[in-house]
């Protein structure tokens, strides 16, 4: 019995050092501002986290559908020449996804060769942008 206290009290003092460095480090690091607020901009590939965020169509080039498949018919179609009903289809869908679905979406199109309407990318472009903000404070 003595044994086992000695031990749960080694690993309990190992752990409150582990807890303090680590706290340490985190107020070390976030007096840095870029680091902490500018995700890195490279991606190696190699992880979950790069590909779900990246709207690059290199980085994967399996077509994955979002209940979309109407969207097809766009495909080949200008940005510019959507009608204002077209483009509150785009918006519809796009307004009815999860945020951590819209990355992969984006690349979704641009694999089946469809352009999104200029607002409904720049509204794309700032979802995604606060998802990535989100998830990083959440992180950090």
């Amino acid at each position: 019995m003595f044994v086992a206290l000695i031990l749960f009290l080694a690993i309990f003092c190992v752990g409150i050092l582990l807890y303090a460095e680590h706290s340490w480090h985190l107020r070390r690091s976030g007096n840095d501002a870029e680091a902490v607020v500018e995700p890195k901009e490279e991606c190696c590939g190699m992880h979950i986290t790069c590909e779900k965020d990246s709207l690059l169509a290199s980085v994967s080039k399996e077509i994955e559908y979002y209940d979309d498949e109407e969207l097809d018919r766009f495909a080949g179609k200008d940005a510019a020449d959507y009608t204002p009903d077209e483009i509150e289809e785009f918006r519809d869908i796009l307004l009815s996804m999860r945020p951590d679905d819209i990355a992969g979406w984006a690349r979704s199109l641009q694999l089946r060769q469809i352009k999104l309407p200029g607002e409904i990318r720049d509204e794309l472009i700032m979802v995604v942008s606060e998802a990535r903000q989100a998830r990083h404070v959440a992180v950090s």
